[in-house]
């Protein structure tokens, strides 16, 4: 049985989520060549909040038991998605700021505001068609292929997964190829913590050129829709509307991707060649999503004032982050059974939930480039023991650094 939220402590009264223990850091290499180990020890020793840092002097509160996530996620009023308090006392130069701070966008406000982008944010993407997500992938996979099937080696996070998920990202956002690769650049440095003040403005700059190009001359696409909506979206808006696109649509479907590969790499259900067919790339997508999702620790919430929950007191203010990776493995919640995976929290749950346009769409790109590249090198392996590939430490992601796989050279594919 849960305890209900309860209010009304004074705001400088104690929080016994300082008292349970040492806070643990989730942004460190130990971490991150561990995450799982953590989140069992985490849940034996500290139960369903655990004080953490999620960047050194930064603390958080991270959730670990599914049941109280999703009570949270669907809880806006108490547990509201809007930083700018939190942001008042917090450091303004740690690198993660770009990924937790302030934007006027459908991840980082409440209410009204909120609702507004979301709106316009579904009705955006509501126009993809599916139907041509497949040639799109095939169009942009065998060039990319082309470029080392030859070689018979190749580190295919790098030179495979994340061109060819940028490639298909900008179609549909109708993005072309030079903008694209001043996104790409400033996106991979927000995720890996370079300052601020250079993100923000690296982004901001070619995507304020983006959205001045679709004003002049919209076309059949994401970003023109959301120029055109009713919502009337200022070029500001319209910036950080593609900041989360972006943001959302790059890196995680490009560690999904990466560590689907690795599980059908390595994981003799997925390779095997006795009498049984070996299992499908969706199967091993559902698994994936619900054991290891590409977006470790994120959802972050702060609470308007001090909250009881868990017969714990939470202090307000304070990032409150839910870690799907955790929540998805509870032994109360995970059966084993990944099929479907309609309760899995990769895609997170409530208001702040990852748009239900938006999921098939990642979902299908995945399968999709996965198939693409094992039906043309079918022979591909990795290139060293899974035991041996590095983990990019940070506080949110599940990535990995490299994917060394090797392969008999294959002539070049014909498009």
């Amino acid at each position: 049985m849960h305890s209900q939220p309860t209010q009304g402590a004074s705001a400088d009264a104690f929080s016994p989520i300082e008292g349970i223990g040492p806070r643990i850091p989730i942004y460190s290499e130990e971490f991150a060549a561990d995450p799982h180990g953590a989140y069992r020890q985490m849940r034996r020793d500290y139960g369903p909040l655990v004080p953490i840092e999620m960047w050194p002097g930064v603390p958080a509160t991270l959730v670990t038991k599914y049941r109280t996530a999703v009570r949270i996620l669907n809880d806006p009023e108490h547990f509201p998605a809007d930083p700018r308090a939190w942001q008042k006392t917090a450091p303004a130069d740690i690198p993660i700021m770009p990924m937790v701070e302030y934007r006027p966008n459908a991840l980082r406000t409440s209410g009204a505001e909120h609702n507004r982008y979301r709106g316009a944010m579904n009705d955006a993407l509501s126009g993809i068609d599916l139907n041509t997500l497949r040639a799109m992938v095939e169009n942009s996979a065998i060039p990319i292929t082309n470029t080392f099937c030859e070689d018979g080696s190749a580190d295919v996070l790098s030179q495979y997964v994340l061109p060819l998920v940028f490639s298909v990202l900008c179609q549909v956002l109708g993005c072309p190829q030079d903008i694209g690769e001043e996104v790409a650049a400033a996106s991979a440095a927000m995720f890996d913590g370079v300052d601020t003040e250079t993100v923000n403005a690296q982004m901001g700059n070619a995507l304020l050129e983006l959205t001045a190009m679709k004003r002049s001359h919209p076309a059949d696409d994401v970003t023109t829709r959301l120029v055109q909506h009713y919502a009337g979206l200022s070029d500001e808006e319209m910036v950080q509307q593609l900041v989360l696109l972006f943001a959302a649509g790059v890196e995680p479907p490009v560690n999904l991707i990466a560590n689907t590969l690795v599980m059908m790499l390595s994981d003799p259900r997925f390779t095997s060649v006795d009498h049984s067919l070996p299992l499908s790339t969706r199967t091993a997508l559902d698994e994936m999503l619900a054991i290891d999702p590409p977006m470790a620790n994120y959802c972050i919430t702060y609470p308007r004032q001090p909250i009881l929950i868990e017969k714990v007191w939470l202090p307000a203010n304070q990032p409150v982050i839910i870690s799907m990776a955790a929540c998805n493995n509870d032994p109360d919640i995970n059966t084993g059974e990944f099929a479907g995976n309609g309760w899995n929290l990769a895609f997170s749950s409530g208001p702040h939930a990852c748009p239900a346009h938006a999921r098939p769409f990642s979902y299908l790109l995945a399968q999709d480039a996965i198939d693409q590249l094992l039906d043309a090198l079918p022979e591909l392996r990795l290139a060293v023991p899974k035991e041996q590939l590095v983990w990019r430490p940070g506080p949110f992601h599940r990535a990995l650094t490299a994917l060394p796989v090797v392969f008999p050279p294959s002539p070049p594919l014909n498009l």
